[in-house]
């Protein structure tokens, strides 16, 4: 059985092409005060990724919170190589744009469909900022990986 794949189109906000294990929020990042930027762990109270690092994945969320430390505390990640391999994201403002050109990942945002509806914690993403593609192949679930062997 061959895995699926899905196709997001969006617009670029960081090029360069990434790909690895996605790591999906609902809920908004705080970098400043949110994040432990030399492990990459979301340290963040009542967090959903509460004790979670984002290090060598694709990082899929629906924007920053906080203030502008949110770029320093990104950029941190990207000097002590605990930064995500990418990002994709629903809402664009100042902070998540310049964190994301700072952390130098491949980033996109705007995209046709809903990252967080469609992508899934462990799904594998190929995230290519230049063209705004990102394509998510779906993780096989343990009960469709023992219906394909029989």
């Amino acid at each position: 059985m061959t895995a699926e794949t899905i196709v997001l189109r969006g617009r670029k906000v960081v090029g360069g092409c990434a790909e690895g294990e996605a790591l999906v929020t609902r809920e908004t990042i705080s970098g400043w005060g949110g994040i432990d930027p030399m492990t990459g762990t979301v340290i963040e109270t009542h967090h959903e990724l509460r004790g979670v690092s984002f290090k060598d994945k694709v990082l899929v969320f629906p924007g920053a919170k906080g203030s502008s430390g949110w770029s320093n505390a990104f950029h941190m990640t990207r000097l002590t190589n605990s930064a995500p391999k990418a990002m994709v994201f629903n809402i664009i403002n100042t902070k998540i744009a310049l964190g994301a050109v700072v952390t130098r990942a491949p980033a996109v945002t705007d995209l046709d469909q809903d990252p967080l509806t469609v992508i899934e914690t462990g799904d594998w993403v190929k995230v290519d900022g230049d063209r705004g593609v990102v394509e998510v192949t779906k993780r096989q679930h343990p009960a469709a990986r023992r219906e394909s062997a029989s």
